[in-house]
């Protein structure tokens, strides 16, 4: 278990050890699977994204690219547990889409019934709406207002990086390639 405080998706709101939540669940339901997960989305673009590079030795290393301001969004979930991730490229961020990215995520792993699956997030807008439409067999958990070190889905984001570092990208199109 992660020795995570979170709040709880609860009126409430109180702050909570997310083992105690997860325990908590499992003391309800015996019988119902409860996974925890982490989710974050990370915002790449058109915009090159520039490492250090090898060149021969009096010759200055040449970096194609064109800056433009389009975005994806990628969304990760992650299993602290076992590693697996789940992945989603997107246009936006916003309330409906996260709700219809939930859904295929919960489909994805079997979250309903059966299965409950906790789900470490930020307090960004789009997750704590009230237009929000979480599936059945997903409970968010929410973490403390400026605390990224403790989101596990935050250390996806270097890896996706080294995937588009130092290659320039004309079209969103590419982009999505690239990422996928």
């Amino acid at each position: 278990m992660l020795p995570i405080n979170l709040i709880r998706s609860v009126p409430d709101r109180q702050l909570k050890k997310l083992s105690e939540l997860v325990r908590e669940r499992r003391e309800q339901r015996p019988d119902r699977a409860v996974e925890v997960w982490a989710f974050d989305e990370h915002r790449l673009g058109l915009r090159p994204v520039s490492r250090r590079q090898w060149a021969p030795k009096g010759q200055r290393p040449v970096a194609v690219g064109h800056p433009r301001y389009e975005w994806l969004y990628l969304y990760g979930f992650v299993h602290p547990g076992t590693g697996k991730v789940v992945w989603f490229v997107c246009s936006t961020v916003d309330t409906d889409l996260f709700s219809a990215v939930l859904a295929a995520f919960a489909e994805e792993v079997g979250a309903g019934e059966g299965k409950l699956v906790v789900l470490a997030l930020d307090n960004a807008g789009w997750h704590v709406s009230g237009d929000l439409v979480v599936p059945p067999g997903i409970e968010l958990a929410f973490l403390p207002p400026y605390t990224p070190e403790l989101q596990p889905a935050e250390h996806l984001w270097p890896l996706a990086n080294e995937a588009v570092a130092n290659k320039h990208f004309a079209t969103l199109k590419d982009l999505d390639v690239a990422l996928s």
